[in-house]
């Protein structure tokens, strides 16, 4: 049997009953601003995405360059960070420092990437890059229970779009 997820302490409404339903944030982000100007207390409201889905959108196709690239890339940032560091706290060679560690850990970070890319490639794993994002598909704005009646009642008096 799994618990709950509770919300954040600070982000829950002790008793929310539901102001209304919207197909996208700005309709409901709207009503919010609609209360506000019209000095209603914000505080005790909630905008909640619901009915969350996954979109994926691939990006391109990886191939060895690109991975080589952003290894070398990962990698000289983080030779660069370290070089800085090391440069920071030492008393000489700090021009070395700041010169070697980089390329150190731009070779580093390509023959790393490289031997990734070959590992699942042999396995046929994905061979494109994306980007993830979960998005609500309707968003629901909550009031606390004891100022529903007040803003129903303001919403009711708000022009339409």
């Amino acid at each position: 049997m799994t618990k709950p997820i509770a919300p954040l302490p600070g982000l829950a409404l002790n008793y929310p009953l539901s102001l209304g339903v919207y197909d996208d944030y700005a309709q409901a982000q709207r009503v919010v601003d609609y209360l506000s100007d019209h000095q209603f207390a914000v505080s005790n409201l909630a905008i909640v995405g619901t009915d969350l889905k996954s979109v994926e959108r691939v990006t391109g196709r990886l191939t060895r360059g690109r991975v080589a690239a952003a290894g070398a890339a990962s990698g000289f940032w983080v030779g660069l960070f370290v070089g800085i560091a090391f440069a920071l706290f030492s008393t000489s060679g700090q021009a070395g420092f700041l010169l070697t560690t980089p390329l150190l850990g731009a070779a580093f970070g390509l023959v790393y990437g490289q031997i990734g890319f070959s590992a699942l490639t042999r396995r046929g794993a994905r061979d494109f890059a994306s980007i993830t994002q979960v998005v609500a598909t309707k968003y629901e704005v909550l009031v606390e229970h004891k100022l529903a009646e007040a803003a129903r009642a303001l919403v009711a008096e708000m022009p339409q779009a």
